[in-house]
């Protein structure tokens, strides 16, 4: 449960006393918010102990009497902005002139309150403001959290795309200007190579293209029964060139028709993920072998290797954005880092699950559970 810090600003003891018991037990819910917020009512009763309240504790919100004993409260509001605290202030007071309305709502002040209030009101005006707080903060951290993405996007298209454009324009500028010979034969390596380079950025943007689809919130698409295992079968053989240029061997251990309800596209770029990955991060002479089973309510699907493996450090991270497991097993292994959570994305929109399992140098295995919804 959060709690929102309330400083009463006033001389009467009576006001401070019957505000603290109001707001006491007080607490704010709305429908989207993830927890209650309840309130802790600190006071003082002149403008200079306010002021030092003010900035030890940083209430969230400051009920402020303007006749107080030594400063005015109009000179505690001008504090509050000279400083610019994040505090909503609402002023109660029995002697609100045209003149200090003005004033107090240029200064920021928040709402007016006029003494003596009810329980209702203050109550009132303390969900409203709380619901004000929580929505600018919300909005604050998804900014942040907006930017952060978008920086991250912008560093992997920067490293991931600059570095293999930089590698083709070389390669196409030795092999315009001739610098291993006339025999087209001498450029098969370069021209390897770009294609390569290639390869990787055409991976690059399709995973963007598929975290991008995720991420905009867009609804599953096309839910039809599907056959899993030729799913499977298709992304075997989309990923068998590379299998084959890797020397690693991928087995699908199932023959029987395997069925359930799903976007066979999201099906196809979760085993498209995981088994390229299985062939990636493989050893030469290794395996992949694919396990599919129907369960009593769910769907299993299981992609073992004999590759490199991970420590329990880097199983922790996998599934999170932009990350890759760096290492000098993994240093001339090219990727976005977006394959994995797009995976746990997608089975995650099917309330579904996903483990892994792995030993350094010995290989992993990724566990999807996917409940088998017939209607």
């Amino acid at each position: 449960m959060a709690t929102y810090k309330i400083l009463v600003i006033d001389d009467e003891q009576g006001i401070r006393d019957g505000t603290r018991r109001i707001l006491q037990s007080f607490k704010v819910d709305y429908p989207f918010m993830d927890e209650q917020i309840d309130f802790q009512v600190l006071e003082a009763g002149t403008g200079t102990e306010g002021i030092e309240l003010i900035d030890k504790e940083q209430p969230e919100i400051l009920l402020l009497d303007n006749k107080l004993p030594d400063i005015q409260g109009v000179e505690v509001l001008e504090y509050v902005k000279k400083k610019q605290y994040d505090i909503v202030v609402v002023m109660i007071t029995s002697y609100a002139s045209l003149e200090l309305a003005v004033k107090a709502t240029r200064d920021g002040a928040f709402d007016f309150i006029p003494k003596p209030f009810t329980p209702q009101e203050i109550r009132a005006s303390i969900e409203n403001i709380t619901k004000q707080i929580f929505l600018k903060r919300m909005t604050q951290t998804l900014n942040s959290t907006g930017k952060q993405i978008r920086f991250q996007f912008l560093s992997v298209l920067s490293h991931e795309l600059k570095a293999p454009l930089n590698a083709v324009d070389g390669y196409l500028k030795m092999i315009r200007d001739r610098q291993l010979g006339e025999n087209i034969e001498a450029y098969n390596e370069m021209i390897d190579r770009s294609i390569e380079r290639i390869k990787g950025m055409r991976s690059l943007i399709m995973d963007l293209l598929d975290l991008t689809k995720i991420e905009s919130g867009k609804p599953v698409q096309k839910l039809e029964e599907v056959d899993v295992r030729k799913i499977v079968q298709l992304s075997i053989d989309t990923i068998r060139p590379y299998s084959i240029q890797k020397d690693v061997d991928i087995y699908l251990n199932n023959k029987e028709t395997i069925t359930m309800k799903a976007d066979a596209g999201e099906i196809e770029i979760i085993m498209n993920n995981l088994i390229s990955n299985g062939v990636k991060y493989n050893k030469v002479g290794g395996r992949v072998d694919i396990f599919v089973e129907k369960l009593k309510d769910m769907i299993r699907i299981t992609v073992s290797d004999t590759g490199i493996g991970m420590s329990e450090d880097d199983k922790m991270k996998i599934f999170d954005d932009f990350v890759r497991i760096k290492n000098q097993n993994t240093r001339n292994i090219t990727g976005s880092g977006l394959g994995l959570s797009i995976v746990k994305k997608i089975v995650d929109m099917y309330h579904g699950s996903v483990e892994v399992q792995s030993t350094p140098d010995k290989g992993s295995t990724f566990i999807i559970n996917l409940p088998n919804v017939e209607e």
